[in-house]
This record gives C-alpha cells, sequence and structure tokens, in this order.
C-alpha cells in the first residue's frame, strides 16, 4: 500500500546523493534508502514524488514538495538535482547545418559542448513555463531554464527551431 505524504509528519535527510531516509513522526517508522523520482518529469518538477525502495518498489508518494518543512524538501530537491542531473545550456556560441543535421555548440553549467541534433521538430521541445529541453542525436538531454533569459545571439539562433 502506497503511503502519501501531505505534510511536515515526516523528515526527510540525505543518506548519499540521491538515495534518501525518512522518518515518521506519528508512528517512529523510518525508511531508509529510498530514491525518489518525478512523476511528470517534465511539467510536475515538485508535484508528485514517487519513493522507491531497494528493489524500486514504490512505497510513498509525496504530493508537494511545498507541504514539507524547509530542510525536508531541501533534502528531497537535491537528491532529484542528482539524479536528474541535465546540463544547463547558458548559451549558444554557434549553431551550422549541412545535410539537415544541425551542429551546435554551447555553453552549459557544466562547461562547453558540442551536439547534434538531426530532426529539430522532434528534438527541440518547448514547454508552456518557457523552458525548453533538447534531445542531442545520441540521446543526451540539455536543459534551457527560461529562453527568453538567453543573450540575443542565443536566442536568434534557437528562436527559428522552436
Amino acid at each position: 500500500m502506497i503511503r502519501y505524504i501531505d505534510g511536515p509528519e515526516v523528515r526527510f535527510t540525505c543518506r548519499d546523493a540521491i538515495f534518501l531516509d525518512a522518518e515518521f513522526f506519528f508512528g517512529g517508522e523510518t525508511l531508509r534508502g529510498l530514491e525518489p523520482r518525478r512523476m511528470f518529469p517534465m511539467t510536475g518538477m515538485e508535484k508528485y514524488i514517487s519513493l522507491r525502495d531497494g528493489e524500486g518498489e514504490e512505497v510513498a508518494m509525496i504530493r508537494s514538495l511545498d507541504t514539507l518543512d524547509a530542510d525536508s524538501a531541501a533534502a528531497v530537491r537535491g537528491a532529484l538535482e542528482e539524479y536528474y542531473r541535465i546540463p544547463r545550456i547558458i548559451r549558444f556560441i554557434e549553431m551550422t547545418e549541412k545535410f539537415k543535421i544541425w551542429m551546435w555548440t554551447a555553453e552549459t553549467d557544466k562547461g562547453i559542448v558540442k551536439f547534434e541534433i538531426r530532426n529539430h521538430l522532434a528534438s527541440v521541445k518547448p514547454l508552456f513555463d518557457c523552458r525548453v529541453l533538447i534531445k542531442d542525436a545520441n540521446d543526451n538531454r540539455y536543459e534551457i531554464e527560461d529562453w527568453r533569459k538567453l543573450d540575443a545571439k542565443s536566442r536568434k539562433l534557437l528562436l527559428p527551431n522552436i
């Protein structure tokens, strides 16, 4: 049976990078080595977080991180950030096209990357909250947190594609 977590009745602590321990205040139960996963990783960044045990079975669900105490919410966010580590594009340096293959050079929060996109309609996904997800030809993923905050050159390179 899945336990729904709707408030500060549990304290989450970071165990090891992507693993959490959960201590329930009522009943004194502790669950160790939980792996948080987003049920809606593109649109529901902080809602409906599945907690899985060591066998990958879902044992609990956090309805919203907003309902947790600040330290617990920070622990869950940290584990999710580590698990869903996606380079964030800061700016585009160059984009060229040859034989309908687009070659991009971008600066990310992890450094300079070069990648190819073969089908820009399927590979560049604008989302409702001004984020853009990009999947390259090697199935690597990149994120632009808000395309409106890119510099003018980067927006000009990106906008024909979204």
